[in-house]
């Protein structure tokens, strides 16, 4: 089944995205922020929770999840329109992504690859905590992308669907043809219960508002996306469940086109075009190789008294492939380039306790436990040469957080998490990697050692929930990141790993917000602004064409808006602003488009005139961003280029023929809009400067029984 435009996913769903909107078709409970369920009213932070009707009205547009993160959560940064999600920061910074509490992310060498780790098919529902939390730990700098999967239904019997779609190019179809297929049987016998989901899909090539391949650069043209997921459970009484979770997820690309780089500075596009064999793309098909993913959970509602628990064991196994790069090149030893693949192993164990505590006046929650992680990740090159050693993380923490309801108007949230990280890194020598034949980095000797990270993290936050009319929240809230010392690593210019800067990050994050509920429209509003003492940008090497780290204080502030309005029981629409800014205060500078996107609106109309037919239309506006001044040469390097806004319409429609039987259409950039997404233009490395898509059509029909 094809897939559909990204565009178009975000007008079917965007409409009625937000997780925060007082409708009864929304689920108003999140665990992510805490770890156990509870109402999204008491929750004093900014939180988006994309539902399961809003992924499925998605599904029918695209399965690409950055490109629904885009459109549907406010601080999101755009989409890349790519398998990468560098650049696509949640508030400037980095996001965790997980499934089911389970890290996909690889911090310790993030190669932004972790948005895209499974099919959206799968998926329950998505929360999103944003701004700095050490509620899972390293790697949540930005805050929590949660993708919560779906679970059995509870009625004894079985449900299968089967759902394809194709899409393809309207502005050229030769070769943009493809095919996706969805099937899955979900069903119950008395207290066994099982999930089975296949999704296959493969894409023809993608194409520009000009007809033109887009380039291969995390591109997907030609990839094949294969997911397979299952989820059994057991459940021994009321109280007592016990379920394992199985996800693999492949998806690479396999093509017999060559990118045509193109150059930021002198506005020409990359593209791909048909080449012969011995000019195609060398070394093995870039993406996720066949990632995998168990997870064994075990629940008690009440284990002690008042206390309920929750168990999960956990392993994964990841290998990213990267595209062939020609700045991994060492011609004296015959490398013309290389081409590398993440590697990363977790094994995880966590123990949440909840209790209650039933008070005068206030009622009382305590959150408490135990997280217990192996991460051991890497970045071989396929050809056998180690550009990032070996890194073996061990970290145990203990955490408490507690939530006191006072008068059902205070809602107080405070919580202290501990953490200790032990690092072990043995001898390795830096890659010798050249521009040319001359222009060479020196290799050097790094005797290894066991790093050791302590940090003690807090947050408290307070909400008044006692008019509907305005409903305020403070909050203030750390996170411990080490995130990416693999980065670190492979550029070290000492000989002993002790003296690298590779010391944890500590975020500060401070918000202020609030919703309004007043008859039929919703409005809310957050204020932030986030401090870190070693924040992570990069600096550009021109011996070796190579991005150094530059450990230096940041400071990231911004706003979001949402305003919802039903007119009716068919109309409603949607209207979102997202504004983020920061620098290195170090030097006063402004931060570079890997970490701080343009400005972000979005506006989305829903209309049902019956209850068998939806339509809708989005528009996605990306504002500009231009803080950085041309070199002496009149060029802009590294992620500083000037960003010119755009405005991208997308449009669809479904229609229920019976009960068992939809169909559905998609129409992305509606008016075939010419452009280049953010990180496409602010990018200045070689082959990133690719357009978006096209005026695209995806079309599929959805079957149950």
């Amino acid at each position: 089944m094809v897939r559909f435009p990204l565009s178009i996913l975000s007008l079917a769903l965007s409409t009625s995205v937000y997780a925060q909107q007082p409708s009864n078709d929304l689920e108003r409970i999140i665990v992510t922020g805490s770890r156990v369920v509870e109402n999204i009213d008491e929750v004093p932070a900014s939180v988006t929770v994309i539902t399961r009707e809003q992924i499925e009205a998605q599904l029918k547009v695209s399965p690409e999840l950055q490109n629904l993160l885009e459109v549907l959560v406010p601080g999101m940064a755009p989409s890349t329109n790519s398998s990468s999600n560098t650049g696509q920061t949640l508030r400037g910074r980095a996001p965790l992504v997980m499934i089911d509490g389970v890290p996909q992310s690889t911090p310790l060498r993030n190669g932004s690859l972790g948005v895209r780790t499974l099919d959206p098919s799968v998926i329950e529902r998505i929360e999103v905590i944003k701004g700095a939390t050490s509620v899972y730990g390293n790697g949540a700098a930005g805050g929590v992308i949660n993708y919560i999967t779906k679970r059995p239904h509870s009625d004894n019997g079985a449900k299968i669907s089967v759902d394809l779609s194709s899409r393809f190019s309207a502005v050229r179809a030769d070769e943009s043809l493809g095919g996706r297929l969805e099937a899955s049987i979900n069903g119950r016998q008395d207290e066994f219960s099982y999930l089975a989901t296949v999704s296959v899909e493969e894409n023809g090539v993608q194409r520009d508002a000009e007809g033109d391949i887009l380039g291969l650069q995390y591109g997907l043209s030609d990839v094949e996306t294969h997911n397979y997921f299952t989820k059994l459970g057991y459940d021994f009484d009321n109280e007592k469940s016990l379920s394992i979770t199985y996800n693999y997820y492949k998806s690479q690309q396999k093509t017999d086109l060559a990118d045509v780089f193109g150059n930021v500075n002198t506005g020409e596009k990359s593209y791909a075009i048909h080449v012969p064999q011995e000019q195609q793309k060398q070394g093995l098909p870039q993406g996720p190789s066949g990632n995998t993913n168990i997870m064994l959970k075990y629940t008690d509602s009440e284990i002690f008294k008042a206390t309920a628990l929750t168990f999960d064991l956990y392993a994964q196994d990841i290998e990213n492939v990267f595209f062939f790069s020609p700045n991994l090149a060492n011609p004296s030893e015959g490398y013309e380039g290389g081409q590398s693949i993440i590697a990363s192993e977790k094994k995880g164990l966590r123990a949440t306790f909840n209790t209650l505590f039933d008070l005068e006046n206030t009622e009382a929650t305590l959150i408490y436990g135990v997280d217990i992680l192996n991460d051991v990740t890497s970045q071989p090159l396929v050809d056998g040469r180690v550009w990032v050693p070996e890194m073996d993380m061990s970290n145990f923490a203990g955490f408490l957080q507690s939530k006191w309801v006072v008068n059902n108007h205070y809602v107080l949230k405070a919580g202290v998490r501990h953490e200790d990280i032990d690092l072990k890194v043995d001898d390795y020598r830096t890659l010798k990697l050249c521009r040319s034949e001359t222009q060479c980095s020196v290799p050097i000797d790094v005797r290894g050692d066991t790093l050791n990270y302590t940090a003690t993290t807090y947050n408290i936050g307070l909400k008044y929930n006692a008019y509907e009319a305005f409903s305020p929240f403070v909050s203030y809230s750390q996170g411990a990141d080490i995130s990416d010392i693999g980065r670190l690593l492979r550029t070290a210019t000492v000989n002993d790993i002790a003296l690298i800067q590779t010391e944890a990050s500590v975020i500060d994050n401070y918000e202020v917000g609030f919703t309004s509920v007043i008859d039929k429209l919703r409005v809310e509003g957050s204020l932030y602004r986030s401090t870190s003492e070693l924040g992570t940008t990069n600096s550009f090497d021109p011996t070796t064409g190579v991005y150094m780290p530059v450990r230096a204080p940041q400071e990231i502030w911004g706003y979001e808006l949402l305003a919802d309005y039903r007119f009716n029981k068919a109309w409603r629409t949607t209207l979102t602003y997202a504004y983020v800014e920061g620098k290195n205060t170090a030097d006063d500078i402004y931060l570079g488009a890997r970490q701080i996107s343009p400005p972000k609106a979005t506006a989305n109309v829903q209309w049902q005139p019956t209850q068998n037919t939806s339509l809708g239309l989005s528009a996605l506006y990306v504002g500009d961003r231009k803080r950085f001044e041309a070199n002496d040469a009149g060029d802009y390097v590294g992620d500083q280029a000037p960003i010119d806004d755009y405005l991208v319409l997308n449009m669809s429609g479904q229609h229920r023929f019976t009960d068992q039987l939809k169909g559905y259409v998609g129409i992305e950039n509606l008016l075939n809009r010419d452009y280049y997404p953010a990180r496409a233009q602010a990018y200045t490395y070689g082959g990133y400067n690719i357009k978006g898509l096209g005026t695209t059509i995806t079309a599929g029909i959805n079957y149950q029984f």
